[in-house]
C-alpha cells in the first residue's frame, strides 16, 4: 500500500486503541462504584487511581525501549495483553482485598496503557514527520474521547450488572479493538539507504537540563485536575449539580478533553510549542481559580476548561520531545518524559489526602504558574535532531 494511502489507516488504528486509554480521564465515574462493589474506603480508591496513573508514566519508559528496539506493533500488543488481561482480573478480586486490586488492576492496567500510548503517538509521528502536532492531535481526540465512552460503558453496563461485569466486558473490548489496531501499527519504510533519523539517545537526553525542566513542567500540569478528578461526582453534588446530571461533568471534561488534544498540538504547528504551553499553563492557572468558586453548570463548565488545557498540553508534549532531542529514540524519549506523569499523580495523591479542599485550589493554582516558569526556561537544545552545541 502506497505510503500517502496507509498514513490515515496508521491514524485511524491509533485513535481506535486511544479511545480505550483513557482511564484516567474516566475515573470519576469508576470510583463510587468500586468503593460499592470491592468495599474499599474513598482513601484507597483514590490510591487505585494514583497508582493507574503512576503506573503510566514508569510504563512508558519501559514501552519506549521495547517500541524503540521491536518497532511499534509489538509494544502495543503488549500493552492490549497487561490493559485487557488487568480489567479480566480485576473482575474476580475479592472484596475488601484492597492490595490485591492494586497489583492486578491499577498497575498492569496503567502500564499498559503507557506501552500502547508511545506505540501510537511515535508511529503517527514517523508518518507524519512534517506535521507532528497534527498526528499526535488525532489519536490524542481519541484519547480525550474515551473519558466519554468509558462513563457511558460504566453507568451503562456497570448499572445494570454491576461493575465485575464490567471490567470483564471492558478486557475483552479491550483485548478485540486494541489488539486489531495494533496489528495495524507499522513505522513507515525505509528510504532505500537513507540514514536513520538523527536525534539524541536517552542517556544524553537524561543529562540535559531541558529534559529536567520538561520533566518538573508535566509533572506540575497534573495538580490542577488530578488533585479533583477522582472525586469530581461528589463534588458536583455539592456545588449544586442535580445528582442525576453530575456525570455530565465527566462526559464534558472529556469531549474538552478531546477538543485540547486536537487543538493545542495542531496550533502549536504554528505558533510553535513553547508559546502554546504557556498558554495551557495560563489556562490552568485561570481554569483553577474559575474552578474553586464555580457553582451549578458554572462547576461543569471550569471542570471542561480545565480538563481542555491539560489534555491539550499532554499532547503537545511528544511533538516538544521530538523538537528538543530527535525521532531516533522518540518512543523511549517521551517515555522518560512521561515519567512526570508519575511523579504528578503521587503529588497529587498526596495532596488529595493530607490538604483541605481551599488548600487543594491554591495548590493547583501554585502548580500552574510553576510549569510555566519551568517551560520558560527550556533553551532549544536540538535542530532537526542534531544537538546545537555537536552541530556548531
Amino acid at each position: 500500500m502506497p505510503k500517502q494511502q496507509k498514513g490515515p489507516r496508521i491514524l485511524a488504528a491509533g485513535a481506535a486503541v486511544q479511545l480505550l486509554t483513557g482511564i484516567p480521564a474516566a475515573w470519576g465515574v469508576f470510583q463510587r462504584p468500586v468503593m460499592e462493589e470491592y468495599a474499599f474506603t474513598r482513601a484507597q480508591a483514590t490510591l487505585a487511581f494514583a497508582l493507574l496513573v503512576a503506573g503510566y508514566g514508569v510504563g512508558c519508559a519501559a514501552g519506549g525501549l521495547l517500541q524503540d528496539a521491536r518497532g511499534p506493533r509489538l509494544a502495543a500488543a503488549a500493552g492490549t495483553g497487561l490493559l485487557g488481561g488487568a480489567f479480566l482480573l480485576a473482575a474476580v478480586v475479592p472484596a475488601g482485598n484492597a492490595a490485591l486490586f492494586l497489583a492486578v488492576y491499577s498497575l498492569p492496567a496503567g502500564v499498559g496503557s503507557a506501552f500502547l500510548a508511545p506505540a501510537v503517538l511515535a508511529c503517527a509521528q514517523k508518518w507524519y514527520a512534517g506535521r507532528k502536532g497534527l498526528a499526535t492531535g488525532v489519536t490524542g481526540a481519541a484519547m480525550g474521547l474515551s473519558g466519554a465512552f468509558l462513563t457511558l460503558f460504566v453507568r451503562g453496563v456497570g448499572g445494570r450488572f454491576g461493575m465485575r461485569v464490567c471490567f470483564a466486558a471492558l478486557g475483552a473490548v479491550v483485548l478485540a479493538v486494541c489488539g486489531a489496531g495494533a496489528a495495524v501499527l507499522q513505522d513507515p519504510p525505509a528510504r532505500g539507504r537513507a540514514p536513520a533519523a538523527p536525534g539524541l539517545s536517552p542517556r544524553a537526553m537524561l543529562r540535559t537540563p531541558q529534559y529536567r525542566l520538561c520533566l518538573a513542567g508535566v509533572a506540575l500540569a497534573a495538580p490542577p485536575v488530578l488533585l479533583f478528578s477522582p472525586e469530581i461526582l461528589a463534588m458536583a453534588a455539592d456545588r449544586g449539580l442535580p445528582e442525576a446530571f453530575a456525570p455530565l461533568c465527566v462526559v464534558l471534561g472529556s469531549a474538552a478533553s478531546a477538543a485540547g488534544r486536537l487543538a493545542c498540538p495542531a496550533l502549536s504547528d504554528k505558533a510553535g510549542r513553547k508559546p502554546v504551553l504557556y498558554g495551557v499553563c495560563l489556562g490552568l492557572g485561570i481554569g483553577s481559580a474559575f474552578f474553586a468558586w464555580a457553582r451549578g453548570w458554572f462547576f461543569v463548565a471550569a471542570y471542561a476548561l480545565l480538563t481542555f488545557f491539560y489534555s491539550g498540553g499532554a499532547a503537545v508534549q511528544p511533538a516538544l520531545n521530538t523538537d528538543l532531542f530527535g525521532l531516533r529514540h522518540a518512543g523511549v524519549n517521551y517515555g522518560f518524559l512521561a515519567l512526570g506523569m508519575s511523579a504528578g499523580s503521587l503529588l497529587s495523591y498526596a495532596g488529595s489526602q493530607l490538604l483541605p479542599l481551599p488548600a487543594r485550589h491554591l495548590a493547583a493554582g501554585v502548580c500552574a504558574a510553576a510549569g510555566l516558569g519551568c517551560f520558560a526556561l527550556v533553551k532549544p537544545l536540538c535542530q532537526n535532531g542534531t544537538a546545537v552545541a555537536k552541530k556548531a
